[in-house]
């Protein structure tokens, strides 16, 4: 073999061969053409050389054991690439088949990642010894890329678990630590030491001469029973109609999964992989896993600080104040505590201050229930939040965030009686969901050092922070903000400074445009149920109280006041005036109001309000698929307006913020990447469609058509 060689094969004076795997100017191994050929051509010396060999241990050169497939050649991959690519991927599995059944006991020594194609590689061996790190992930996340674990994940992981206990970890992508893995039998043991790990790999093949994968032992039965056994056969009547309840259709892979492992456990092991692979193609000819890989790509690209600048040093926070002790700030207390950052939580009286801090209490509290945390963990992590009511607390922050109501006013205040309490360097933070930064860092001594910091609710749920550049914001401060969401496991977005950002902008077009539809007489249960069947997490309806409708008014309010004062005309949205109405007619002004377009009846689910029967119009026509449309159609078109006006100045901040940020269904892939997966010349055909019959909202911006007349997309 070459130096260039992705595989390296070595053998030691006890007939002990170790395949090193080694991708030449990589940082990690992929099961690219090359190394697939390298490995066709061990296994092939192996085989060769199997009377003085006594043993193979399977080893890597790199951080990880093996990252997998190469997601890049998914995404090239077209319908009529699939007998080309089901021809490579059962060589791969002959390769695999051939090295477990040449009659000497193999090895994995897994000492990094090995996930999907790497723990399926790791599969192939007879006996898996791993480090005993807790950052190490090892399993089949397949499943969160749109595919399946198709190199003989789904076939060998239900044949050593049982269908009861495989299904759930490949149709949710579970990772496991090496210990969590070992639990369960599939590491069959743990390694201090490098050295320890290769040190009973090879005493594991001594005492193992004759070693065989478990179907391959005569006798061998299915574990917990096959599916036709009563047990077995009882999960599987109800176990489709879960699945489809929570994929709600939308999500091909989990459903694929589970017949691929069914059909697979009533037939010998050739033949189940054989339907794995038919599975797999089938799935990554679709345009669900293109989208979802292209998620998994801009996300990499946000955590790998494709926003930030390059030129400014990373920056950790060691002290944070957090001005306002509501469900915001509380829950910005617990994202810092949680990550062992020190911060000060503060409120106008130390019973509000207090109170904040018990939410972290509570979530604390729930941990240890679940055993997930000790109780003098636990107490170290809540000792990190200062509660008070006193700004002279505040001193050597080196980042301050207000949390307060949306009042320009009470922002104003709160940020030039705590700003000069900042640590020399510090900046200040504002983390407001609709006003624009430039506007509030009017209050700020040092606007260069302002900057906005939109968390989401709840803070310990929602992953994304969108992060605001004010016209004077510096570098260095846009970077430290960056490197803090990241410090505090979020992910954050960045966009230039508008009304209402990116985020609550476009998340405005979706729940005005379920106002529209009430407006024209469609039913409200209609309007939820085809919400929920595009993708969306809950209707128009139910997160408009949700977040509180009275609080969306003040906004519209506060937008018009600020218009008019700057000379400007403000032209209602289509479906604001039903939120007026709501809120001042009917005095329904969201949940927390005690209703809204729901009834929230005590120790009850919540129920339509009946009042909305008014707005019904008797033969109304309506198409369930146009209403589906509808919704994902303006939100995607707002989305391309934010890049065209340059709120948005990338199409990985668009994607990763509309999933993660308004709940734009996951299986697009993100707003711009549903306009490349309609094809931006349908998309457009499309769009103007629904404009013509429901409005200019829907006209689709004018960078849109060049990009379609040019070929191009997002």
């Amino acid at each position: 073999m070459s130096d260039a060689n992705p595989i390296r094969y070595e053998t030691d004076a006890e007939g002990i061969v170790t395949l090193t795997f080694d991708a030449p100017g990589a940082p990690v191994n992929t099961m690219t053409q090359a190394w697939t050929n390298a490995m066709t051509e061990a296994v092939d010396r192996i085989t060769a050389d199997k009377d003085k060999i006594t043993g193979v241990i399977l080893a890597s050169a790199k951080k990880t054991f093996f990252a997998g497939a190469e997601l890049k050649d998914v995404l090239k991959l077209k319908e009529e690439d699939g007998p080309r690519w089901y021809n490579e991927i059962q060589q791969t599995k002959r390769d695999f088949r051939r090295l477990e059944t040449c009659g000497r006991p193999v090895v994995a020594a897994v000492a990094g990642a090995a996930l999907g194609g790497g723990w399926e590689l790791a599969l192939s061996a007879h006996c898996r010894i791993a480090l005993d790190e807790a950052k190490i992930q090892l399993g089949l996340p397949e499943v969160t890329l749109g595919l399946l674990p198709g190199a003989g994940g789904v076939t060998k992981l239900v044949r050593i678990l049982g269908l009861e206990a495989a299904l759930p970890i490949l149709m949710e992508g579970k990772t496991m630590n090496p210990r969590q893995m070992h639990e369960l039998g599939l590491v069959h043991d743990l390694a201090a030491t490098p050295e320890d790990m290769f040190a009973k790999a090879r005493a594991w093949i001594k005492a193992n001469p004759d070693a065989q994968q478990p179907w391959d032992v005569k006798g061998y039965r299915l574990p917990g029973g096959s599916p036709d056994s009563p047990k077995i056969a009882q999960m599987l009547s109800i176990a489709p109609a879960i699945t489809a309840e929570k994929t709600r259709g939308l999500l091909p892979a989990p459903e694929a999964i589970m017949a691929c492992a069914v059909e697979g456990a009533r037939v010998d092991f050739d033949t189940a992989m054989r339907i794995e692979s038919r599975y797999l193609i089938k799935l990554a000819v679709g345009k669900v896993a293109k989208n979802l890989i292209a998620l998994f790509f801009n996300q990499t690209s946000i955590r790998g600080g494709a926003s930030r600048p390059r030129d400014v040093p990373k920056w950790k926070a060691t002290r944070v104040g957090i001005l306002g002790a509501g469900m915001m700030g509380s829950g910005i207390a617990w994202a810092n505590a949680s990550r062992g950052i020190p911060c000060v939580l503060k409120d106008v009286s130390m019973e509000a201050a207090e109170k904040g801090k018990s939410y972290s209490a509570k979530l604390l509290d729930r941990q240890i229930q679940r055993g997930r945390m000790d109780e003098t963990r636990a107490g170290i992590t809540l000792s990190l939040i200062t509660a008070t009511a006193s700004n002279d607390d505040l001193a050597g922050c080196d980042l301050i965030i207000e949390a307060v109501f949306e009042k320009r006013d009470l922002k104003a205040q709160v940020t030039k009686e705590a700003e000069p309490k900042l640590a020399a360097g510090g900046f200040f933070a504002s983390n407001t969901s609709t006003l624009p930064i430039t506007g509030l860092a009017q209050a700020s001594t040092k606007p260069e050092k302002f900057i906005g910091l939109h968390f989401f609710s709840p803070v310990d749920k929602m992953a994304l922070v969108e992060i605001i550049k004010g016209e004077k914001t510096d570098a260095e401060t846009l970077a430290r903000a960056y490197d803090y969401v990241l410090q505090i496991g979020k992910t954050p977005i960045v966009v230039n400074d508008s009304r209402g950002f990116y985020t609550s902008r476009t998340f405005g077009t979706f729940v005005r445009e379920g106002a529209c539809m009430v407006e024209e007489g469609i039913p409200a249960t209609v309007i939820e149920n085809a919400a929920r069947q595009a993708g969306m997490p809950v209707g128009p309806l139910a997160v408009i109280d949700e977040t509180s409708m009275s609080l969306s008014v003040h906004v519209m309010q506060q937008t018009r006041a600020d218009m008019q004062a700057e000379g400007k005309t403000y032209v209602p949205q289509p479906g604001e005036a039903l939120f007026e109405r709501m809120v001042s007619e009917f005095k329904r002004p969201g949940r927390t109001g005690g209703g809204g377009f729901y009834d929230y009846p005590a120790g009850g689910k919540k129920v339509l309000w009946s009042g909305l029967k008014q707005f019904e119009k008797a033969g109304v026509g309506y198409d369930l698929e146009e209403l589906k449309q509808r919704f994902l159609y303006r939100q995607a078109t707002e989305t391309a307006r934010c890049l065209e006006e340059g709120v948005l100045t990338t199409a990985h901040d668009a994607n990763v913020g509309s999933i993660f940020g308004i709940g734009f269904p996951t299986w697009t892939g993100g707003a711009l990447q549903y306009i490349n997966s309609e094809g931006l010349a349908d998309f457009v055909k499309n769009a103007d469609a629904l404009a013509a019959k429901f409005g200019e909202r829907f006209k689709v911006p004018q960078s849109v058509r060049d990009k379609a007349a040019r070929g191009e997309g997002f």
